[in-house]
This record gives structure tokens, C-alpha cells and sequence, in this order.
């Protein structure tokens, strides 16, 4: 692993984060780029060594992670805060590098109960992940 750059990428966090979407401190050390085109949210960041799991490959967990940022940004930016009911991840294929984009849109939008997906591809446009899930707004 890169120390150096794992170290300058929490650093940065640290330095630049401010609680609220798009700039919270996990979206500052995934270097999450944030932005909502159309009806849809796309998250764009690039794979780093401190990402990987133990067999070299982007962790399970940090796909997750981001595919669930992607709707929940995208609920917060159209509905309000809600919160994750559900969610269920398929894993196509192991990112290793580059850049990777993740678009959040909706399925069926509701009153309190929404339904959202998100897709994790690569800089060829192929699928490496996707999710669905279910989301209560708050408030």
C-alpha cells in the first residue's frame, strides 16, 4: 500500500471536510466528486490501494459505500434526508484501478417510501456493481 498517498488522502479529509452532502468526511477520503445532471446523481472517484481488500482488488465494502451515497445523495438532492431500509449489492465484476463512475437514479418515487438504484462502471462503461434499495424519507 501507498502510505504516503493513504496518509495525504486523510490528511486532506481532515482538512476539507464539512458535515453536510458531497463534502462529509468519507465522501473527502474517497475523493468523491458529487454532482446531480438531469434526475440522477453521478459519483465519480478513482480507485486507490488503500481501498483494496486483502486480495488486491476495490473492497466490497467501499462499492457499497458508494452506491449507497449515490441514491441517498440523490434522495437528499430532490426529497429531503431519508434514511437506507434496505439495499441489496450484486458484484459483477473487481475493479482494480482507474476511474469509476457511480449513477444513482430513481425507480419509483413516493410520499415517504422511495425506490432506488444505483451502477458502479468503469471508464469502457462496463458494469461492475449494482444496487437497489429502499429508502424512508425523514422529517
Amino acid at each position: 500500500m501507498d502510505e504516503t498517498a493513504a496518509r495525504a488522502a486523510f490528511e486532506t479529509a481532515l482538512a476539507t471536510h464539512v458535515p453536510a452532502f458531497g463534502t462529509f468526511f468519507l465522501a473527502k477520503l474517497l475523493g468523491l466528486e458529487i454532482t446531480f445532471p438531469d434526475d440522477r446523481t453521478e459519483v465519480r472517484f478513482t480507485v486507490q490501494d488503500f481501498m483494496y481488500n486483502p486480495q488486491g482488488t476495490l473492497h466490497g465494502g467501499m462499492i457499497g459505500t458508494v452506491l449507497d451515497i449515490a441514491m441517498g445523495h440523490l434522495l437528499h438532492h430532490s426529497a429531503g434526508a431519508g434514511m437506507t431500509l434496505e439495499m441489496k449489492t450484486q458484484f459483477m465484476k473487481a475493479p482494480r484501478h482507474g476511474a469509476l463512475l457511480a449513477v444513482g437514479r430513481f425507480l419509483r418515487k413516493g410520499r415517504s417510501i422511495n425506490f432506488l438504484e444505483a451502477r458502479l462502471e468503469n471508464a469502457d462503461g462496463e458494469l461492475l456493481a449494482y444496487a437497489t434499495s429502499t429508502w424512508r424519507l425523514l422529517g
